[in-house]
Formats: C-alpha cells, structure tokens, sequence
C-alpha cells in the first residue's frame, strides 16, 4: 500500500512539473513575440496602413519525388589501340575539343616498319618469281610448238612409208614432253602469281599495322579523360582515351519502384542542375526494366536540351499559377559526373499560397498582417515551400484573407 501511494504521489508531482514547464514556455514565446513586434505597431497610435494588400488563396500544386542522379553524355566513346605498342606522344588533354580525324595518339611504329620492308621485299622477289615463270612459260610454249611441227612431219613420212617406226615414235616422244613441259612452266607462272597476291596482301595488312601506329578521333567531340601516358604499353581492349561525342548530355537517376508506372517513354520531366542553378525540361529516353533488389529502384535516363532555362525553383515542386516564361541560352559549365535532379510527379495537392512579400519574419518567428472586418489583425503562420515570389503556408490562414504588406515605420 506504501508503495502505490508513493508511486501516485510522484506521479502528481512529475505532471504538475510538466505543466508548469509548457505554461513557463508559452509565456515565454508569448512575451517574446510582444518583444519583437515591429516598431510602427508596438508604439503607434494610429491604425495600421500598409503600402499595398494581397490575396491569399488555394490552388493546386504538384508534388514531386526527387530523384537523385548524375550527368552523363548521351555517347562516350572508349578509344583503344588496335596493336601492341609503346605509347610515343599523347597529343590532347581532358577538356580539349577534337575533330573527326585529328591525331590522338602515336604509338612507336619501328617494328611495323619493319615488318612492312620485309612483305615489300617478299613481294619484290615474288614479282621476280613471275618473271622468271613467265620466261620459262615462253620457252616451253615454243619447244611444244616445234615438238609439235616435228611429229606431224614424221607423221606424214611414216604414212608415206619415207620413215621408220622408230623415227615415228621418237617424234610422238618428243611431242608428249614438250606438252608437259608446258604444263609445268604455267604451273609455275600460276604459282608465281599467288605467290604475289600474297605478298601483296601481307603489304597491305603491314600498312594497315603501321596505320594503326597513329590513333585518331573516330568523330568530332571531347575529351573527357586521358588514362595513357607516354611510355606506356598500348594493348587491344585497354582504354587509352574517354572520347565524348556532340550529342548533348542526359541525367541519369534512380527512382523507387511504386514510381514506375507514372513514368513513360517520351515523357517531360523537370530536371535540376543545382551547382549551375539551372533548371529545364528533360525527355526520358530509356527506362531500364530491373529493379535494383537491393535498393528496389529503377534506373531511368531523360536527355537535356541544347538549351537550358536560368531561374531555379528554389524548392522541389513548381507551383502552377506562378510559372513565367525563362530565358534560355545555351548549357555552359556543364560537365559529365555533376550533381542533378529528377522531379517526378507523385501527385496533385491544394495548398494555401501567399506573396512572399507579406511574410514579416521576426527571429524564428514568421507573422503576416490579416485584415479583419474591423481593423488589422497580427497573426502567427508557417511557412512550407517557395516557388519564384510565391510562398505555401501549412497553417495560420485559410486561403481568402486579405494581407498587408509594408506600412511599418
């Protein structure tokens, strides 16, 4: 029995020091915002008359998810080396603008030069190969010729009886190796000839070898970054050079997977490049169809125009009754890898709108001048997001009072 007198007892005592504490704190807030009222109230006499008055009203406003994500250009190109070779002069650095064909690299081409005098040598002596066939080719055709004369001679004095079997068949002998011969000597010249188309081809690849010597820029574009040095060993499949191609730049971000379905191929969403303080339309291009398991988001890409609008919405939604018209001029300072944003609609809200103009802001404090039916009323509101010279407030008004603006000494 003790104990639970004693227990309520406490209990008492802790909720009565608890009022205490929000009454002490009330009063406190209360004789603070008496302190810091503006001058031309505390002290004047006279009804308050403020320079102008506006409205405040509800709307509907569009809220968003941001989606964090990263600039990238639309085309990067890898630039590697065709052939083992040592690295010999790099010729751009990153940021430099290159055009189709301009030299990138050039890589140490002696053994390429070499190996091009020796197919040119190779096909030099094949040349000679065919000459030398088709000489043999020509004295072939003429002992065959004369072989040929001599057994239709024999052939005919044998029918006449002016010659012996024996003369007969040595013609007939005569003629059958001739014809071989012949044979032979334009196998040989055949020979000599694919002996040439294939020092020819082994010219032509050595060409393309020492070609390959000086890497050039396959199209007009930027380099992004530079990951070979002079000296270094230059291989098929090792990147050399990052290349970026004008074709503009796109975000690209992640966003949760219940978003999915109120993002379409083509469709406009608002981006945001906050270290420019730029802002502007972005078209989604590519929506990857996996969600990350870990993270359950899906990776999405929206293309940035060639221009791009300078006034920033201060906070991530837009409000629909105050966009105006922005000046547009080209993207300048923008790199690949900036910090970006992605405002995907989530849904559509009513909200209470009021010129910032008519927020009087007093320390933490943020009060507004409310016209009653009989004179001016100081009321206490909070403020929510900011959108170009408007501003949303969560509580304080209803969204059809009248305010003043300015009029204080």
């Amino acid at each position: 029995m003790y104990n639970l007198k004693h227990n309520f007892n406490q209990n008492i005592i802790v909720s009565i020091a608890m009022l205490l504490s929000v009454i002490f704190v009330q009063s406190t807030l209360l004789s603070f915002s008496f302190a810091q009222e503006p001058e031309g109230l505390k002290n004047s006499k006279i009804p308050y008359s403020p320079i102008e008055t506006v409205k405040s009203s509800v709307q509907k406003v569009e809220e968003t998810y941001t989606a964090v994500g990263t600039v990238k250009p639309k085309s990067e190109t890898m630039i590697e080396s065709q052939v083992n070779a040592q690295v010999q002069k790099v010729h751009v650095q990153a940021g430099d603008r290159v055009n189709k064909g301009d030299i990138l690299i050039t890589l140490d081409d002696r053994q390429a030069s070499s190996r091009r005098d020796g197919a040119n040598a190779a096909l030099n002596a094949a040349r000679a190969g065919r000459e030398q066939a088709m000489q043999g080719v020509n004295a072939a055709e003429a002992a065959h010729k004369e072989a040929k004369l001599q057994y239709n001679r024999v052939s005919g004095y044998y029918k006449s009886q002016a010659a012996t079997k024996q003369e007969l068949e040595m013609a007939e002998s005569g003629y059958v190796q001739a014809k071989a011969a012949l044979k032979r000597a334009k196998d040989a010249l055949a020979g000599a000839e694919a002996g040439i188309r294939q020092a020819m081809g082994a010219v032509s690849e050595t060409n393309v070898g020492l070609e390959f010597s000086k890497i050039t820029a396959p199209t007009t574009g930027e380099v992004i970054k530079r990951m070979v040095e002079p000296g270094d060993l230059a291989m098929p499949g090792k990147p050399l050079i990052s290349l970026r191609t004008e074709t503009g730049f796109r975000i690209e971000a992640y966003i949760r997977e219940g978003l999915i379905s109120k993002v379409k191929i083509g469709m406009k969403i608002k981006a945001e490049i906050t270290t420019l303080g730029v802002s502007c339309d972005a078209e989604v291009e590519e929506i990857i169809p996996y969600a990350d398991p870990e993270t359950r988001t899906f990776l999405i890409k929206a293309a940035l125009p060639n221009t791009i609008s300078s006034n920033l919405p201060q906070q991530s939604r837009e409000l629909d009754s105050t966009k105006s018209p922005s000046k547009e001029s080209k993207i300048e300072g923008i790199y690949p890898g900036m910090y970006a944003k992605l405002l995907i609609p989530e849904s559509i809200q009513e909200v209470v709108l009021i010129p910032a103009k008519a927020v009087i802001t007093t320390g933490q404090l943020e009060l507004v001048m409310v016209q009653t039916s009989k004179d001016w009323q100081l009321r206490y509101i909070k403020t929510g997001k900011h959108s170009g010279d408007m501003v949303e407030v969560l509580s304080g008004l209803r969204g059809d009072e009248i305010l003043g603006v300015g009029g204080f000494d």
